[in-house]
């Protein structure tokens, strides 16, 4: 389930198709919220998220996944380097969601949580190994 987003990737780091659940902090406040991260790479995420952040604004994230038969974590801070708005719409083209899209770059990580990162895009799990583990709401 895990796949090259674009075989004629340009990018630093070739960016990998992947759903999974986030919380995140936005710098300076207390408040944590939900998203989902729908494509990873070794500098940065593409996430979606139901809440309006600034540009440039950086996030403490929290990205959740099984590893070995358990739900494992691993942490980034992050900065916002774009963002669009996005809506997903039902069969009928009506939409059902409407948040944002936002393009995040790494800005701190530890070498723990790197190597999480890694067995994470590097496919070592398989996807529908998380959806019963996961009851989460974002």
């Amino acid at each position: 389930m895990v796949e090259s987003y674009n075989k004629t990737e340009r990018r630093k780091y070739p960016r990998i198709v992947i759903d999974l659940p986030l919380e995140y902090q936005e710098k300076g406040e207390s408040c944590l919220h939900g998203g989902m991260v729908i494509n990873a790479s070794e500098g940065g995420f593409l996430i979606e998220s139901t809440r309006d952040i600034p540009m440039g604004k950086e996030l403490s994230i929290t990205v959740l996944f099984a590893k070995e038969n358990r739900l494992d974590d691993f942490k980034v801070v992050a900065k916002i380097v774009w963002k669009k708005p996005y809506s997903k719409e039902d069969s009928n083209g009506k939409p059902f969601w409407r948040g944002y899209q936002y393009g995040l770059e790494f800005v701190q990580m530890s070498d723990e949580d790197r190597r999480n990162l890694t067995f994470v895009i590097g496919g070592r799990f398989e996807f529908e190994e998380i959806l019963p583990s996961l009851s989460l709401q974002l």
